[in-house]
């Protein structure tokens, strides 16, 4: 480094975090930095509650995620991989997610397998809901 001392800029930036980690106490914001009923800074939508019907979901291939409203303002979202053989799941249909490889269906209120050739369910995936954003969580 030229010109400046290594412990002079470890001490700047010490200073500054230390500043920012007291500006943020009391503040309300959670573990996150979101404030309440805000999104979490940087967090991008995974989809919006209006997209998501009732009774079914959504399937979200790029994220490997599907997510469902069981009933009405409840959200649940699972991996979108099949655990018969790693299939991605295809669609939802009757209170159903469904693998287009073997017809495994997965019930959208839990991820338990409502019919094989898979035996374990589902895994969740954690999101959350602020407003009418639904959001990795």
């Amino acid at each position: 480094m030229s010109g400046v001392a290594r412990r002079t800029v470890v001490a700047a930036a010490g200073g500054a975090g230390l500043a920012a980690a007291l500006a943020a106490c009391g503040s309300g914001a959670d573990d996150k930095g979101a404030a309440p009923g805000e999104a979490a800074p940087g967090g991008t939508a995974l989809a919006r509650t209006g997209d998501i019907p009732v009774g079914g979901g959504k399937i979200l291939a790029d994220k490997g995620l599907v997510i469902t409203q069981p009933k009405a303002g409840e959200f649940k979202a699972f991996s979108s991989k099949c655990t018969h053989q790693g299939c991605a799941v295809s669609s939802i249909k009757d209170g159903a997610i469904v693998c287009p490889c073997h017809q495994s269906r997965f019930d959208i209120s839990d991820g338990s397998v409502k019919s094989g050739p898979a035996t374990a369910p589902l895994p969740p995936e954690p999101i959350q809901v602020v407003g009418e954003e639904i959001s990795p969580g």
